[in-house]
């Protein structure tokens, strides 16, 4: 296999040049690839087409949905409401508080699907809470953070949409949300038994109680937002809508929710959140469609074929391979934001997994996993830095204060990787 060497060099040599130099990733990738097309006599309009082409998805309308269904609910009273109904399942327990923001993290990475907002909601209620009631301020980002990573793997996830479209379309979105749907829960409740022997270990304060005169009203205004992801996946199951029409009606019924019945925010409120939304949103599109020249010359000079066959060349073992896989994505992930890394690894190594068998959906899981972990990873995990800024303590006490916390999301990683029906039961019964 004939590979250009100065083209893959100026492909990922001038990329890895200009994030040093610290140029966005979205322009990184869009310079990288005009570089690399220049060498190859490959017309600008070219790439030009290839960019828009990134675009071109009707799938892919519904991720500004649910970026705004995530901002309106995130700032619309539902962070609270979540807690105080987590606090009736759990906030009673030794170590209760912790157990409670693993628990509220649950129901809003269903709602967000996003880690940053995620830590940045309920972060900004429980760790003041919890370093009142005399827990180490380390620990309780470390509990944040760490549990913040179920929101990119429990549906609805804007990030499991970007992987479908990235793998080329041959992944179907509903599948790959009900493929996230078992690990996110079993995480979740792997860390609920890592604060549990925590909360022994340290003798953690157990939480007060919601009097029982408050548990019906709480129960029931919890339920209003947890149903929010309910619908979308309900509706997506049972065919009334398609992943890109329940977005839609996600925002529908923040909206109601928030507007509605919650009322803590003015209508005018909603100018504010329109805006962060098309700020994310127009970073997330320039990124897509910078990732769409950047693969498409991937294509051209065949160097996934060639990173394929190198990698099998290393290793005819699976096991070793998969392995080799999981400790690329986390160091890459501790350098680099999520969404362009997906956009990035999805072309390069989905050929390396299929090619020893791994279904895609479960490599969706276990990509999405890896990044994860490598948001709450030094030295630039994202959600590392959001959480120390919430809690107030400095990046080496955060990094510590997570380490614990490692261990159920590595086990839950080696899960997705090796056992594929930790991953592919669900969306298998529901015929995807």
């Amino acid at each position: 296999m004939n590979i250009d060497p100065v083209g893959a060099a100026l492909l990922f040599g001038g990329f890895a040049v200009l994030l040093l130099l610290r140029v966005p990733i979205a322009l990184s990738l869009a310079m990288s690839s005009m570089g690399a097309a220049l060498w190859l006599d490959i017309p600008m309009p070219v790439i030009g087409q290839k960019m828009v082409q990134g675009l071109n998805s009707f799938p892919l309308l519904a991720i500004p949905f649910f970026i705004l269904a995530g901002e309106i609910m995130a700032t619309g009273g539902i962070a609270r409401r979540l807690i105080d109904f987590a606090s009736v399942l759990v906030g009673w327990l030794r170590g209760g508080l912790a157990m409670l923001n693993v628990v509220a993290s649950t129901f809003f990475g269903g709602i967000s699907g996003s880690a940053v907002a995620d830590t940045s909601s309920i972060g900004a209620v429980m760790i003041p809470m919890m370093r009142r009631q005399g827990y180490r301020p380390a620990y309780a980002v470390g509990v944040t953070i760490s549990s913040a990573a179920q929101g990119v793997l429990i549906p609805p996830s804007h990030n499991m949409i970007i992987f479908a479209l990235a793998a080329g379309g041959g992944v179907s979105i509903g599948g790959v949300f009900m493929a996230g749907l078992v690990p996110g829960i079993a995480l979740g409740l792997l860390l609920l038994v890592t604060c549990y022997l925590l909360a022994r270990r340290h003798n953690h304060p157990r939480g007060e109680p919601i009097p029982m005169r408050d548990v019906p009203r709480v129960v029931l205004q919890g339920l209003l937002g947890v149903l929010t992801p309910v619908i979308v996946i309900g509706g997506i199951l049972s065919g009334v809508f398609t992943a890109t029409e329940s977005a839609a009606i996600a925002c529908v019924w923040a909206f109601l929710i928030t507007f509605g019945v919650y009322r803590e925010v003015p209508l005018r409120a909603l100018v504010g959140m329109l805006q962060r939304t098309m700020r994310t949103l127009a970073t997330v599109l320039f990124l897509i469609a910078a990732a769409g020249a950047y693969g498409y010359l991937l294509t051209v000079m065949q160097l996934p074929a060639a990173l394929t066959q190198w990698l099998t060349g290393l290793t005819e073992n699976p096991i070793l391979l998969l392995l080799l896989c999981n400790l690329l994505l986390i160091m890459l992930g501790a350098v680099l934001d999520m969404a362009p890394l997906i956009l990035i690894t999805t072309p390069i190594l989905l050929p390396v997994v299929t090619s020893v068998g791994m279904d895609p959906m479960q490599f969706g899981v276990m990509l999405m996993l890896n990044l994860a972990i490598g948001l709450i990873t030094p030295p630039v995990g994202s959600v590392l830095f959001v959480g120390s800024a919430v809690g107030k303590v400095r990046i080496e006490e955060a990094s510590r204060g997570v380490l614990p916390f490692y261990v159920p999301l590595v086990i839950a990683l080696l899960l997705v990787t090796y056992v594929p029906e930790f991953s592919l039961t669900l969306p298998r019964l529901l015929g995807f």
